[in-house]
């Protein structure tokens, strides 16, 4: 069954602070965070819930102020045209990427290649098995990359895991060829520091570029010394991308010591992650511009020489950021969405007691020309619709929508569903259109929902880490203009110029 409640009015009176979310809550504020991990880095067993949190997980689906278990609602302006569940594979669903009329998701054992010519049947093409952590995916002409997040016995496909004290183990960039969509093939490999937790392309005719981003050095890992303050940079020519290597390992956070710059984190800046690298990156290669979410800070900074990118400013939210996560930029590119993923997107955070500020969108201006541009906070965003806390729930990846003179996005928000909003009034966000399943679970927290939300070629694809596969039509007057706008290619870290 369908249901359309009103969002506002459900955020105000579900989600109240019950034993559990007060203990939270508590511990979020109180405890410096070392880096965090995102969901499926730890445990995948579910964690029990309190009895109180339990029962008013019960009584909030009973009187409909949150869809039931597994239950899909949405506002009327979007519709679910199909989903797609797992089969070969049963790690979680991670990133997507895009061209022409494939769809490429990343999942903790792979990748599955998907043909979406006809949105309403998305058709299995190919199924990759090469388990590593995140396996975060970008694809640009005949290479497909993926990002292996995990302490591997060695850089193939059959690796097992190993632990990262072991000088031996690997883990860092993959290659594959994808000129066959059918047949891909695993051409190379490129160790990094640190490993690779996400990875974002600055493509060139000749070369693609990329950046490498990782954190949680030790000096107990042989591979992953500190300090740990910039990313790894690839180059891979096009024509011989069995060349790939790291050219450099510029740093963005310069510092004395041992630790070396950035955001010291706790007990300095109590319950915010230390800055020990960056955790993505999105650039606009037409802009020359690039917007880093690096743990305990936000930066931007300058591409112009690909090799060696150069931070134009740095900025820091001690009272409501806890781990800067990703960033979106505006058409214009006069603002910066930065997000941050409180918990690690493996807590319950979209609930009175953590409330509007935590866990959010942050909107900053950019303001200044040149070198001397600044990040200017505005205000934040959080989905208004409260979630059980038996949901994980936090601000993830989306990309733009792309219409003229406004600024709108879509968004993913794990068990927190998928939010379209408009922020071009930077100061007053407000969400126009939403679509999320009930709970997994009302007894246990367990992982789940979207983990990237995108819109590509007048469709909204979400790769749901315990669901599968969705693609949803958003219908709206101030969004169906966007459906005009046709993309060969969409890598959404590597952010478009829709309109050029």
């Amino acid at each position: 069954m369908i249901l359309f409640n009103d969002s506002r009015t459900r955020l105000r009176r579900v989600g109240v602070a019950t034993a559990a979310a007060g203990l939270l809550a508590a511990l979020l504020t109180a405890v410096p965070a070392a880096a965090t991990p995102d969901p499926g880095d730890g445990t995948a067993a579910g964690k029990e819930v309190s009895r109180s949190a339990q029962a008013e997980a019960r009584t909030a689906i009973a009187s409909g102020e949150i869809p039931g278990q597994d239950e899909i609602v949405h506002s009327d302006n979007i519709k679910p045209l199909a989903n797609i569940p797992k089969e070969a594979f049963t790690g979680l669903n991670s990133d997507l990427a895009f061209q022409g009329k494939y769809a490429f998701a990343g999942n903790y054992d792979g990748f599955r290649i998907f043909d979406i010519s006809n949105p309403k049947a998305p058709k299995t093409v190919a199924q990759v098995l090469c388990p590593g952590s995140q396996n975060d995916i970008s694809v640009s002409g005949d290479l497909l990359f993926l990002s292996t997040d995990s302490s591997r016995s060695d850089s193939s496909c059959n690796s097992t895991t190993q632990p990262a004290t072991e000088k031996s183990s690997w883990e860092g960039m993959k290659v594959f060829d994808i000129s066959d969509k059918r047949n891909p093939r695993y051409v190379a490999a490129v160790e990094t520091a640190c490993g690779s937790h996400t990875h974002t392309l600055v493509p060139e005719r000749k070369n693609v570029y990329v950046y490498v981003s990782s954190y949680s050095p030790s000096a107990t890992y042989p591979d992953c010394q500190p300090p740990h303050d910039g990313i790894s940079v690839i180059k891979v020519p096009r024509k011989h991308p069995e060349k790939a290597a790291v050219v450099g390992f510029p740093v963005l956070f310069p510092g004395e010591g041992p630790d070396g710059g950035g955001n010291p984190g706790g007990p300095t800046n109590p319950g915010v992650s230390k800055t020990t690298g960056c955790h993505d990156i999105t650039v606009l290669p037409s802009k020359d511009l690039a917007a880093g979410a690096c743990m305990g800070d936000g930066i931007l900074f300058s591409i112009k020489d690909p090799e060696n990118p150069k931070v134009i400013d740095q900025v820091q939210d001690n009272v409501n950021f806890a781990f800067w996560h990703s960033a979106t930029f505006n058409q214009k590119a006069n603002k910066v969405v930065f997000t941050d993923e409180l918990g690690g997107g493996g807590a319950a955070t979209c609930n009175a007691a953590i409330g509007p500020d935590r866990g959010a969108d942050g909107i900053y201006d950019i303001v200044g020309k040149g070198d001397k541009r600044k990040l200017v906070f505005r205000s934040y965003y959080k989905i208004p619709r409260a979630q059980a806390d038996t949901e994980n729930c936090v601000a993830h990846n989306g990309s733009l929508i792309p219409v003229k003179g406004k600024d709108l996005m879509v968004q993913a928000w794990y068990q927190g569903g998928v939010s379209v909003w408009d922020f071009t009034d930077s100061a007053k966000p407000k969400e126009i259109a939403y679509f999320e399943r009930g709970p997994l679970s009302t007894t246990t927290l367990q992982v789940g929902g979207s983990w990237s939300a995108y819109y590509y070629n007048g469709y909204i694809y979400s790769n749901d880490i315990a669901k599968g596969f969705d693609v949803l039509k958003l219908s709206d007057r101030r969004t169906d203009q966007a459906g005009r706008v046709r993309l060969d290619e969409l890598n959404v870290q590597s952010q478009p110029d829709y309109f050029d």
